[in-house]
């Protein structure tokens, strides 16, 4: 009984933290700068409370004024656009293969999307490099 009691309590009362949460609305898309970002006293789980961890990152979804800032509503900025022609590469040891492929994704350097070779018509998984091209793993 005590034991339930304390876990209710637990629940109950909620403990705040310090997270970011923006100045204004921010559309998606938009790169977030210094002054869209005020530290505040809310609870949220998963905010993020380091101004480092944002600042330069792209908005992935509509930031709206006083509502904290999620580590998921934030990633790194494009470099890659959704039917861009970009250089898609296989290496494997000292063979390099390079061909001209198209982003079926918008992306930043270091995720996965999918590149449609444009010699074979056939679509691959592939990582975006920091340079813009995608480079598939075996």
């Amino acid at each position: 009984m005590i034991r339930l009691t304390a876990v209710m309590l637990l629940l109950s009362t909620s403990a705040g933290a310090e997270a970011l949460v923006a100045t204004r609305t921010i559309p998606a898309r938009s790169i977030i700068g210094p002054e869209d970002l005020l530290l505040r006293d809310v609870t949220i789980v998963g905010g993020i409370s380091d101004p480092s961890e944002a600042i330069g990152q792209e908005a992935r979804v509509a930031l709206y004024a006083g509502r904290p800032i999620r580590a998921g509503d934030i990633s790194a900025p494009a470099i890659v656009e959704r039917n861009q022609l970009i250089q898609l590469i296989y290496q494997n040891g000292a063979v390099v293969i390079s061909t001209e492929g198209r982003a079926l994704e918008r992306a930043g350097a270091g995720d996965w999307i999918r590149v449609m070779n444009l010699s074979s018509r056939t679509s691959v998984t592939a990582q975006v490099l920091e340079t813009g091209a995608a480079q598939v793993n075996n």
